[in-house]
């Protein structure tokens, strides 16, 4: 018996040391063979023409997502109407040009979320197990939901940017009043208000100065800073700046007049949402606030009837 067994442990010793020696030579081999084929594969480098390693020596960016994203462009503008890139401009005037962002970045994204749309769209109901019907529905639909994406988020921008705008024009128009009545030009009361500020207001003002010092001239540079926002307060205080410019009337006194007008609008303002809050809390309250509380407070009474009625 232990003869048998030490038999046995030499046998498989043997075929051990076997199969370690032939994975030992296998993996020599392969290695080898992958040296071989990266050799080969320099060599054929060196070998290819200057115009085949100059493109493929280019990063991949320009190689493979610079085409894509031009061919993306090419598909937005195809099913974007004139109309539409007209407005799209618009809303990056009012939103403030994102740095990097132009018409045919935004083009490119609706025609890439488009697409990722249209195949998740058709991928999931397919491996869910729709109908033919349904997955027609809703590969419309998310497809569409693409489409729109980047044009929502730039609505929402230049949204969010003109209401900063508008909550920021009462205090930089007061510091403008005071920076004048203080005795500095309308020029330096501008470049006053643009340092001591920050967000969309004050660039707008530094732009203005920018355009002024280039040569332009200061109503025409007001008057193109009414036409990048859409903010009615803004263009009100640009068509009085141009007015006094033009009749001679004292800039200290239009600018008294225009701050007091934006106080009276932001009280307003907060008077007119104040007054908005019961009803938009209506909803909420019926079907979210009320419930609970019927729940809560009937609940118990509703548990004791039942269980007097049930001894009966």
């Amino acid at each position: 018996m232990p003869g048998e067994l030490m038999l046995l442990g030499g046998l498989g010793a043997v075929f051990l040391a076997i199969a370690i020696a032939l994975s030992t030579v296998g993996a020599l081999t392969t290695e080898r063979q992958q040296v071989g084929r990266s050799l080969a594969a320099v060599e054929a480098m060196e070998a290819a023409p200057k115009a085949m390693r100059g493109e493929l020596e280019r990063p991949f960016s320009e190689r493979v997502l610079g085409p894509s994203g031009h061919r993306l462009v090419a598909l937005g503008r195809r099913l974007t109407p004139e109309e539409r890139l007209h407005r799209i401009r618009r809303r990056l005037d009012l939103a403030g040009n994102p740095a990097g962002w132009d018409v045919d970045r935004i083009l490119a994204f609706k025609a890439l979320f488009g697409l990722i749309g249209f195949v998740v769209g058709v991928a999931v109901p397919l491996l869910v197990g729709l109908g033919v019907l349904r997955t027609v529905f809703i590969a419309a639909a998310v497809t569409f939901g693409g489409w729109i994406t980047p044009s929502l988020w730039l609505y929402q921008k230049a949204y969010d940017r003109s209401e900063q705008v508008r909550r920021e024009l009462p205090d930089a128009l007061d510091l403008l009043t005071i920076s004048v009545e203080a005795g500095l030009a309308f020029d330096a009361a501008v470049a006053q208000v643009a340092r001591n500020t920050t967000g969309p207001l004050a660039e707008e003002f530094f732009r203005v100065l920018q355009e002024m010092q280039i040569g332009t001239g200061r109503v025409d540079a007001l008057r193109a800073l009414g036409e990048r926002t859409d903010v009615p307060e803004l263009r009100s205080f640009v068509g009085a700046m141009a007015q006094a410019d033009a009749f001679g009337i004292p800039i200290a006194r239009v600018l008294r007049v225009q701050a007091k007008d934006l106080r009276v609008r932001r009280s307003q303002r907060a008077e007119e949402k104040a007054q908005k809050v019961p009803v938009k809390i209506l909803f909420p309250l019926i079907f979210c606030i009320l419930p609970s509380l019927f729940v809560i407070i009937m609940g118990p009474a509703a548990v004791s009837i039942l269980r007097a009625f049930s001894g009966f």
